[in-house]
């Protein structure tokens, strides 16, 4: 009989090794041979997610967006209600938050290598551009609910203004992002994590006593 497969199964099968490749490769570069040889498929069983570089190139950032967002929102309903902790921590809870979109480890620097590959595509195909889109604009969403949530928690400096805030911190992501993906050697994870950590402090109120 016919071996049973999970669809779930295969389709982090191919995911993995399609985001492999992209590390590897580039996603323009990555063909559909290439992801089934390195998730020691057969073409066939790939025609099922893609048929062409296009479908595969969206397939690729559609379960980047998927994976970041599924994350997201577990991470959030972990940190439930950040007014109940204290200061310190409720910084450090954010910047973990925010954390899931730097390239910190593999996993995430895998994500963030398909998210800068695709939106370079995007620029010149506008194919991609709802995509592309949806992205930019799920992490502006994000950056606003956490920044709201630190104003609401008084883990703000009075007087922020949350449009203009939301813009500085996703710059700095972004800037971190491609920093840490393009020179690995110069900037390393944990001087990501750091950056992100002082920068959210240096939006928090003064204590007393503190330099101004």
């Amino acid at each position: 009989m016919p071996k049973h497969v999970d669809p779930d199964v295969r389709r982090r099968l191919v995911v993995d090794a399609l985001f492999r490749v992209v590390v590897r490769d580039g996603l323009q570069r990555t063909s559909l041979r290439a992801v089934a040889d390195e998730a020691a498929l057969n073409i066939g069983s790939l025609r099922h997610y893609f048929a062409s570089q296009h479908d595969l190139m969206r397939f690729a950032m559609q379960s980047m967006l998927d994976r970041v967002s599924s994350r997201l929102l577990e991470h959030v309903e972990q940190v439930g209600d950040l007014g109940r902790r204290p200061r310190p921590e409720q910084l450090r809870l954010a910047a973990d938050l925010l954390a899931e979109l730097l390239p910190l480890d593999e996993r995430r620097r895998a994500e963030v290598t398909v998210f800068m590959d695709f939106n370079a595509a995007a620029r010149t195909n506008p194919a991609f551009n709802d995509l592309s889109h949806q992205a930019a604009e799920g992490t502006r969403t994000l950056v606003r609910r956490v920044l709201t949530r630190l104003d609401a928690a008084d883990a703000l400096r009075p007087g922020r203004d949350i449009d203009i805030e939301t813009e500085r911190l996703t710059a700095l992501l972004d800037g971190l992002s491609l920093s840490a993906v393009l020179h690995p050697e110069i900037l390393n994870p944990r001087t990501c994590a750091d950056v992100l950590l002082a920068h959210l402090g240096d939006l928090s109120p003064q204590t007393p006593g503190s330099a101004h």
